[in-house]
């Protein structure tokens, strides 16, 4: 449904993004993540048919991006990063006018996702907090039943309830069908969204991971403390990576069989044992800092 063809985009002598290629099959909500700057934005851009790139192609349900901007337009939802509001409408007003533009008649679905977002939209759009204007753009998004949608920093300005609810919603569509492209920087929203994640850093894709391969890497650090200093000192023969934190307390990092640890835990006398899992978060900042390596 969504093809990048190694695309570059370069103004001047930067180059905001190089030879980046993604293709999404259908039904798929793909993350999309990096940090300020990294060429999410810009990407998306190509995507929605805004800017010609210097290299490389897109598509979206085999139309040329570029090319067949204008049809993509009227078919795909769309969130930006930055939204253009004309502020004297109200919320309401600005539904109806995107709407219209469309040439939807119905209003019904987008009465049931004002409902759902718990959006009062009758009030002037220049009045409106960062979050209730998110929640107008999610309305102008998904209001036409898109079958594929493209969402840029969706959750941005919305508070931790409604960002819950947000993810609600995101496996609704999924459940659908629907298609999601989705660039974010919250990682739980990712995790309990997305079926894949592109990974981009200095405007290049560094990995292309599948979450559940991602949360497979997930490695845990337990806290142990031992009955006595003897106690840990027999534990060093183990073979395990650790960190000793006093004469009783050592910070251990597990990747793989835990039954096989918990099996090792039982032949030493422990009087506590603390839980540090890692975040998915961690295993990003890997990918920002070392380019993927």
């Amino acid at each position: 449904m969504i093809e990048v063809n190694h695309l570059t985009k370069k103004f001047g002598d930067f180059y905001s993004i190089q030879n980046v290629h993604l293709q999404i099959p259908k039904g798929e909500v793909f993350g999309f993540l990096g940090p300020n700057g990294a060429g999410k934005s810009t990407t998306i851009r190509h995507l929605m048919g805004f800017l010609q790139p210097t290299e490389g192609s897109c598509f979206i349900n085999g139309l040329n991006c570029r090319e067949a901007s204008a049809t993509i337009q009227q078919v795909v939802g769309y969130l930006p990063g930055e939204i253009a509001f004309i502020d004297k409408m109200t919320g309401k007003q600005f539904i109806h006018f995107i709407a219209k533009l469309r040439g939807m008649n119905d209003y019904t679905h987008a009465e049931e996702l004002m409902h759902f977002f718990e959006l009062d939209a009758s009030g002037l759009i220049k009045k409106m907090s960062k979050g209730m204007k998110q929640k107008v753009g999610l309305v102008c998004a998904f209001m036409h039943h898109p079958e594929i949608v493209i969402l840029d920093e969706p959750t941005s300005g919305l508070d931790p309830l409604m960002q819950t609810k947000f993810i609600e919603f995101i496996l609704a569509e999924k459940d659908k069908g629907t298609t999601i492209f989705m660039s974010s920087h919250m990682i739980e929203e990712v995790e309990k969204t997305c079926d894949r994640v592109a990974i981009i850093n200095a405007g290049k894709i560094v990995a292309t991971e599948t979450i559940t391969d991602l949360k497979k890497r997930k490695s845990k650090k337990y806290m142990l403390e031992f009955q006595d200093e003897q106690e840990l000192t027999r534990f060093l023969d183990e073979e395990y990576v650790l960190e000793r934190i006093s004469s009783t307390k050592v910070m251990i990092t597990i990747m793989g069989d835990l039954q096989a640890f918990l099996h090792t835990l039982s032949n030493y006398k422990i009087i506590d044992l603390d839980v540090i899992s890692q975040s998915l978060e961690d295993i990003f900042m890997h990918y920002y800092e070392s380019g993927g390596a």
